[in-house]
């Protein structure tokens, strides 16, 4: 700063080009060189004048371990202690006493669940990974439930499988997964089926279907709903449909209800997931062409007048490439999206 003011003040060189040509700015130079620096003594620490003293802190300690408050909230103590006349700090103060002692503590012994395994699931074609679950649905009799076990294709959103009965069983997921693999003709070693820890998707029965199709199995985390966010979706989407009724009288109206609901769901539902197209059309390899048929109307419209499109030409949207259950790290994810590109 020095040798600015000295090159200033000699060779009467303009202040900007000096601090140019030494990369320092302007500000730096009158804070350094116009206003002196304070020299500013670091205060002793002193104690707050409202600190309790050590014998006050025991004094709080031994009442709160006392017999009368030892069950006892803080909250419920300080207002104890009012309506007694007494008052000896606030309720914040108790607290802070007992976390230093480290008695603030929930004293019930919590539940450890097991360190779980993160489900990491990707599909990049239909029938490679399944999503089931299984919901309730509200009869007009009291405490009387209708079951609804739906499996659905997380790539193509479609329903491949549905049953509805009037109670959860092991036997029929076995049936309904039975049947669902047959329909869609499942090779083996080629899917995977994913759904929570409920008891007929963890059942013997189940397990040793699966086994026997030689069907890879995946379950959720222990309280883990984001686990399986398809089937979650799917069953909101059914149940905040405006012809869902609140209650069915009937299992037969039940099962006529949902049979028009996924026909609907399948065949005309226009999904934001897969590009708003149909979930068949996916599952059944149609949707390039749909995608190729819309680009050619917008591309009509855009010669017709490029004006209302701002002049940009329309994109043609291409199909998803991967649909996954808690994705892996980003260079796994990149990794997979370059091998289908090379295939």
């Amino acid at each position: 700063m020095c040798e600015i003011n000295r090159a200033k003040k000699t060779e009467r060189i303009p202040i900007n080009f000096l601090c140019q040509a030494l990369e320092v700015s302007r500000a730096t130079l009158y804070r350094k060189t116009l206003s002196p620096v304070k020299q500013t003594s670091k205060k002793l620490s002193t104690n707050p004048i409202k600190t309790l003293s050590d014998e006050q802190r025991q004094t709080i300690l031994n009442l709160l371990h006392s017999e009368k408050f030892v069950d006892k909230t803080p909250y419920e103590i300080y207002y104890s202690l009012l309506d007694e006349g007494k008052y000896h700090c606030s309720i914040r103060t108790m607290y802070r006493l007992l976390e230093i002692k480290g008695e603030n503590r929930d004293r019930r012994r919590q539940r450890c669940h097991r360190d779980a395994v993160k489900p990491e699931l990707i599909a990049t074609a239909p029938n490679q990974v399944w999503s089931w679950d299984i919901t309730k649905l509200l009869s007009e009799q009291r405490l009387l439930y209708y079951h609804l076990y739906v499996i659905i294709d997380i790539f193509s959103r479609y329903v491949v499988g549905w049953l509805i009965a009037e109670g959860e069983s092991k036997d029929l997921a076995r049936k309904l997964i039975q049947e669902t693999t047959l329909k869609q003709g499942i090779k083996p070693d080629t899917l995977c089926l994913h759904a929570d820890n409920g008891p007929s998707m963890k059942s013997g029965t189940v397990g040793d279907l699966l086994e026997h199709l030689s069907i890879t199995k995946s379950h959720n985390r222990p309280y883990t709903s984001n686990d399986n966010p398809f089937s979650e979706s799917q069953f909101k989407t059914l149940k905040y449909c405006p012809q869902f009724p609140k209650r069915f009288s009937s299992l037969k109206d039940a099962e006529k209800f949902c049979r028009q609901f996924f026909r609907w769901y399948n065949q005309e539902r226009y999904h934001s997931g897969i590009n708003w197209l149909t979930p068949e059309l996916v599952h059944y390899s149609k949707g390039e062409q749909i995608l190729k048929k819309r680009h050619e109307v917008l591309l009509k419209a855009y010669h017709a007048d490029p004006v209302r499109f701002n002049c940009k030409k329309p994109t043609l949207r291409q199909s998803h490439k991967a649909v996954y259950i808690n994705p892996p790290e980003n260079n796994l994810i990149s990794a997979l999206q370059v091998n289908e590109n090379m295939a």
